[in-house]
């Protein structure tokens, strides 16, 4: 079998699992860009990827992380014929999608099935949908995230596997190609695999939440917003946020932010006096 996740962090978790468990045995295969954010119109065709392609090389060329980010975009193309090809070689081979409860996991989910519709029957998906598992600490909790998961957890996860049924491979497609044909900048979970469009400042609030009126390092700040945001997103995607908002004359930003996280500061913009103090007139 080959495993499919969607997250770095997930392929650790995932590794240490197949150690405790033989029959989870396979290859992992990451699917790196984050599909619940930009520009998605059209995105199976040269001219739709290329337009998403440019969005996310502009994003990441004002962050830290420049080339290292902009060439793992090629990756998901080239992964998804490696895939194909190991499905066409090889009879017995099966596909096993996992995706946590967040939009991020859901989109990269529906963007990859779409394109596995000549194989249901080999594609499975496992996917924790709002059920408990034990933390670290023995407590139950409800992991959004895949790698939230202790390793022996995912041996019971296991059991969740099931095949993609041929109305998902028929009704999945469509609803990705709606939301693609809407193209809105910012995609939610809203329960289930229900994905909802927003608009590209959807998380403006949450970065304005995460600054106050005294500059702060962009690393702390990031961790602020990170920390207390409920539904997540990506510090590319927060950042070129901030970049708008600084246009907008909402923060202000300084130092440059493509070298680090520390080589810039940001702070809310202070107020600027609109009428003149008036001039105290002593009583006689």
């Amino acid at each position: 079998m080959i495993h499919i996740v969607f997250n770095e962090a997930d392929i650790e978790v995932l590794k240490k699992a197949q150690e405790l468990d033989e029959s989870l045995a396979g290859e992992v295969v990451i699917i790196r860009d984050d599909f619940a954010v930009g520009p998605v119109v059209n995105i199976y065709v040269t001219e739709g990827y290329q337009q998403r392609r440019d969005w996310w090389k502009e994003l990441v060329d004002q962050s830290p992380y420049k080339t290292e980010e902009t060439m793992s975009l090629v990756d998901d193309k080239l992964a998804v014929h490696n895939l194909k090809k190991a499905l066409d070689e090889n009879a017995k081979e099966e596909l096993w999608i996992w995706m946590g409860q967040n939009q991020h996991d859901v989109c990269g989910y529906y963007w990859l099935m779409s394109q596995l519709s000549n194989y249901q029957g080999r594609v499975f998906v496992l996917y924790l949908n709002n059920l408990p598992f034990i933390n670290e600490k023995g407590q139950i909790f409800y992991p959004t995230w895949l790698h939230e998961i202790q390793p022996k957890e995912f041996l019971k996860a296991k059991r969740l596997c099931r095949k993609i049924t041929l109305s998902e491979f028929e009704v999945d497609p469509d609803e990705w190609r709606k939301l693609c044909d809407d193209n809105d900048m910012v995609r939610i979970l809203e329960g289930g695999k229900k994905i909802a469009g927003k608009g590209e400042d959807f998380y403006d609030k949450d970065v304005m939440a995460g600054l106050t009126n005294e500059w702060q390092r962009g690393n702390k700040v990031m961790h602020n917003i990170l920390s207390k945001m409920k539904i997540k997103t990506g510090d590319v995607f927060l950042l070129w946020r901030m970049k708008k908002l600084a246009e907008q004359e909402k923060i202000e930003i300084n130092g440059d932010t493509s070298k680090g996280w520390k080589d810039f500061e940001v702070k809310l913009k202070s107020a600027v006096a609109t009428e003149p103090v008036a001039e105290e007139t002593s009583v006689q």
